[in-house]
């Protein structure tokens, strides 16, 4: 078996692109700077991690060093009560959703009233 061609690999290609889309507006991330007392580099770094950007990246896209950004996010992560970059991203797109709610703007995600099901509808069998 030839390896040859997995020697070009690079540890920054990856199968999975960065995601295409964007949760969050500036009116958002202007309400979670507010919200949190962010600095606009905090918020630089908050933006980069929500999409999908790792230490290394972030640190390179803003000429800084990684142990920069992992400041930032320490800072950013107990200003939030956060542990993890997922759980930050969560807990933003639920205030930007809030938030929307409040001020009647566009929600990052659309809001979808599920209907409870019925309960004359049983999915359960009768046996004659």
């Amino acid at each position: 078996m030839d390896h040859s061609k997995t020697k070009d690999i690079k540890p920054d290609d990856s199968v999975y692109g960065l995601p295409a889309v964007i949760l969050l507006n500036p009116k958002h991330w202007f309400y979670i700077q507010k919200r949190y007392h962010m600095s606009p580099r905090e918020v630089q770094v908050a933006k980069l991690v929500c999409q999908g950007l790792s230490n290394e990246e972030i640190a390179k896209d803003l000429k800084i060093k990684r142990g920069t950004v992992k400041t930032h996010l320490r800072n950013i992560y107990r200003r939030i009560r956060v542990k993890s970059k997922i759980k930050m991203l969560l807990k933003f797109v639920n205030v930007a959703i809030k938030f929307s709610i409040k001020s009647g703007t566009t929600p990052p995600i659309p809001i979808i009233d599920i209907e409870k099901p019925d309960k004359k509808t049983s999915t359960s069998f009768e046996i004659p």
